[in-house]
């Protein structure tokens, strides 16, 4: 038995697949660890295989690599130094489980596996992993440790048997995706368990992006007196060291650090800023290119994409047409010449021309109208895949939740890209960021300080410069509107009679609604981009193309 225990908590950025460069970096951290004279390193939950593995994880031989790779890792622990706690896919019994893995003295001494597997909003845990029995705590150099793993702590059974188990302490490792409330319901999730339980709690979160997910560390450490003993930085790689003392009312942490949790807007653009990086570099792409029209929305992904990459590594192409007003032309090259990126303008009149030549025949006696302007945004998309092509730069796309709500984006067209950093942000959001942008230096950001965004951009009316005089307005209620009106549709899942009562005119609310279930399709086609709100298209609303209803309970 001992009195003292000194706990390193390792909030790190694994690559889904990586399990060697995993290894690698779990070896580091203990090294780092084991200098700060650390008894145990905790790391975040599957740190071996990243998180989340999804269908990978069935794979036979990645399963093996898994298995081997934390054999392996045991190994490194015959020094005598910090044990470790680490989350690997193992499989019992014919059977797969999310785990965790007790190693020290060079070998794996212990496991438990999950009980709760999510299985909902951007979770399917029970499509590849079965449920572990209630757990009993470790015995880590003389302290009974509890360790419920992540979805383990929603539920009040799992930390009540390890309580009763004998448990002294509980570390949760976890996987725990960021979204614009989620902070605070951690901490409170948290305050509930160590009130049923009576016992302190460190919560170690994984960081990074993984495909739309991001995750946000954030961790921290709670007594039961629900002082917050430590509270590690989101959006950073860090190690942090907790010292723990058994006392006559059971085992208390230190004081630490306090970092201060970003909110609001300075949280959901340090989100999108970090899928994005994540998404490029865990990638291997060498930069981005996009198209920089003058608009806000290309506007406020070219400074992210900045911010994330330098401005060495993202592109800007101009690409006017005789509806691009001089305002645009202007606008574009002063906010790519704030960001310090390179800037070409590539006119598009010779190849509209030569489409509209090519199905002059084809579309005699028709009146011009949206199939043509689509032309214009098809023509731009077909060349910056071609530059994209090229030179190896992955193309951006940049159409704002508002747009791919309501299906006001072309499929083929400004939808042709790799990854959107915006996907998940209104309209109203966009304008807010690039005004917050403007106003403050987001940290562990690489772009240039102060205005990045030229305020002409921001103020004034968006237009798809498609036809001469367009507005956005012209086909769509002002964006604070439909901003509303798509949020109670897509996030809250309200009726249309709510909605209504909300004080929305009842025949644009049933406009907005067959808009955004019209557009299905064309979501189901788009680019991956970063979840920051409670429900993004994708993973977490998954409706179907073929949809006849419509609610009319009005």
């Amino acid at each position: 038995m001992t009195d003292k225990l000194r706990i390193a908590l390792a909030q790190l950025n694994p690559v889904v697949g990586d399990i060697a460069g995993n290894v690698e970096k779990a070896v580091a951290a203990r090294r780092e660890a084991a200098l700060a004279g650390a008894d145990l390193i905790v790391f975040s939950e599957l740190f071996l295989s990243g998180y989340p593995p999804e269908d990978l994880v069935l794979k036979p031989a990645f399963q093996r690599a898994a298995m081997a790779a934390a054999a392996e890792l045991a190994r490194h622990t015959a020094d005598g130094g910090p044990a470790m706690l680490v989350g690997t896919p193992w499989v019992e019994g014919g059977k797969l489980h999310n785990a965790v893995l007790h190693l020290d003295k060079g070998e794996i001494r212990g496991h438990r596996f999950k009980v709760h597997l999510p299985n909902y909003s951007v979770f399917d845990e029970p499509r590849v992993f079965a449920g572990g029995q209630m757990p009993g705590p470790f015995d880590i150099r003389g302290v009974r440790i509890g360790v419920p793993i992540c979805e383990d702590i929603w539920y009040p059974d799992v930390v009540e048997c390890l309580e009763e188990s004998g448990a002294e302490l509980l570390l949760v490792p976890n996987g725990s995706p960021f979204d614009f409330n989620k902070f605070d319901a951690r901490l409170q999730l948290c305050l509930s368990r160590i009130r049923e339980s009576g016992l302190p709690l460190a919560y170690v979160n994984q960081l990074g992006g993984q495909d739309e997910l991001v995750f946000d560390g954030a961790s921290f450490v709670l007594n039961t007196d629900f002082s917050l003993a430590l509270q590690m930085p989101a959006w950073e790689e860090k190690i942090a060291i907790t010292d723990w003392s058994r006392t006559d009312k059971g085992w208390v942490c230190a004081p630490g650090e306090k970092s201060l949790v970003e909110e609001g807007d300075e949280a959901l653009y340090l989100a999108v800023v970090q899928g994005l990086r994540d998404y490029v570099t865990k990638n291997r792409f060498p930069g981005v290119v996009l198209g920089l029209s003058g608009g806000i929305d290309s506007a406020l992904v070219a400074a992210i994409a900045v911010d994330a990459l330098g401005a060495e590594n993202v592109h800007c192409v101009m690409l006017p047409y005789r509806y691009t007003s001089s305002e645009s032309l202007t606008d574009a090259e002063a906010c790519a010449k704030l960001l310090g990126t390179r800037y070409d303008v590539v006119p598009i009149e010779a190849p509209v021309a030569g489409f509209t030549t090519a199905l002059e025949k084809l579309f005699e006696g028709t009146q011009s109208g949206t199939t043509e302007e689509n032309l214009q945004s098809r023509t731009r998309g077909v060349i910056l895949m071609a530059i994209s092509n090229k030179f190896g730069s992955m193309l951006l796309t940049t159409g704002n939740k508002s747009e791919v709500s309501a299906g006001y984006a072309t499929i083929y067209g400004d939808m042709n890209g790799g990854f959107n950093p915006i996907k998940d942000l209104y309209k109203s959001r966009v304008f807010r960021l690039a005004q917050w942008r403007n106003e403050n230096m987001p940290k562990g950001c690489v772009g240039p300080k102060g205005r990045v965004i030229p305020e002409r951009i921001i103020t004034r009316p968006p237009s798809a410069e498609l036809r001469p005089d367009q507005k956005d307005e012209d086909s769509l209620p002002p964006y604070d509107v439909l901003d509303d009106i798509l949020h109670c549709l897509i996030e809250e899942e309200m009726s249309a009679r709510e909605i209504v009562a909300r004080g929305h005119d009842r025949d644009l609310v049933k406009r907005v609604q067959h808009l955004l279930y019209i557009s299905e399709y064309k979501r189901r086609q788009a680019a991956p981009g970063v979840k920051v709100t409670t429900r993004n298209f994708g993973r977490d609303r998954r409706y179907p193309i073929v949809n006849g209803f419509r609610d009319v309970d009005l």
